[in-house]
């Protein structure tokens, strides 16, 4: 079975590593250069070169060249892990087993932009590892292969990513194995069940010392790395929060939100919020504020 692979980001990288471990016919890939707008950006091309299989670079992956391209590969199917833009309609129409996608989350729920980070910002105890064939919708069609995956509470951007990985790992082994014996399924998905998820603005990844500290520390474990971190402002200088701890301290109900309420010796910041309390356990660059001070 002759695949051609696309993607751009760690977890594409991990996918097409996991491909060449167990001698799948990789015959091409089609990956992107870095245009700085994925924080997990990975260099494809440069395992294509170490494996000897021939690797094509786009930004527009549905011109005629690139079409032309994947044509002279001959694929059967198409894997696509990792590819933030929609594939056309002639795009899709190359392999005649399809195009199969992923998506880290239980569709048909939460279609749509940054999965893992809303996942985490909105408190979700649960996700999943999609596999589907795709269609001319955003993460519409027919879903191959899916598993649950439990959100904890300590769990951030960074251990969700690698829970991901582990689980579509054995997953796209299993992938590989029934599409070339043919044993599979396709399981429409149900539309009533759907949503869709926005793009995050800056200002979603901004903290405001009004929301809860349950919110801001969702907002900084769902932003934490390998994404862009959740950020605030002091005098006039930005600083990111990648690590933080919600706290319920008795006796600071009539402390206003944004106030400085101690200072370890480490250094940790403990921020009153609209609801409860806060301890900013790593920023950068390092926060050199007093006890009492506003932020």
């Amino acid at each position: 079975m002759r695949i051609l692979f696309v993607g751009t980001v760690r977890f594409s990288e991990k996918m097409l590593r996991k491909l060449i471990e167990i001698n799948a016919d990789v015959v091409g890939v089609v990956t992107g250069p870095d245009s700085g707008l994925n924080a997990d950006y990975a260099d494809l091309a440069s395992i294509c070169i170490g494996k000897d299989i021939v690797c094509h670079i786009t930004d527009d992956i549905n011109t005629s060249k690139t079409i032309a391209w994947v044509k002279q590969q001959s694929p059967d199917v198409i894997f696509c892990f990792g590819w933030s833009r929609l594939l056309g309609a002639e795009f899709l129409a190359l392999p005649k087993m399809g195009v199969i996608g992923f998506h880290p989350t239980e569709l048909p729920k939460n279609r749509g932009r940054h999965p893992l980070i809303w996942t985490l910002v909105l408190g979700l105890k649960e996700t999943a590892s999609t596999f589907f064939f795709m269609d001319a919708g955003a993460d519409s069609g027919d879903i191959l292969n899916q598993i649950v995956i439990p959100v904890t509470d300590v769990d951030d951007a960074s251990s969700l990513y690698e829970k991901v990985e582990l689980v579509a790992e054995a997953q796209l082994v299993e992938i590989v194995a029934s599409l070339e014996s043919g044993d599979y399924a396709r399981i429409s998905q149900n539309e009533t069940k759907a949503n869709y998820w926005r793009k995050r603005s800056v200002n979603d990844g901004r903290i405001d010392w009004r929301m809860s500290a349950h919110s801001i520390h969702n907002l900084v474990r769902g932003l934490t790395r390998p994404y862009i971190g959740a950020e605030f402002c002091l005098g006039g200088e930005v600083y990111k929060v990648w690590r933080s701890r919600p706290l319920a301290i008795a006796g600071t109900e009539n402390a206003e939100p944004g106030k400085v309420l101690e200072v370890t010796n480490g250094g940790n910041v403990t921020v009153k919020c609209g609801e409860q309390c806060i301890e900013l356990l790593e920023t950068e660059p390092v926060l050199h504020v007093n006890k009492g001070q506003y932020l």
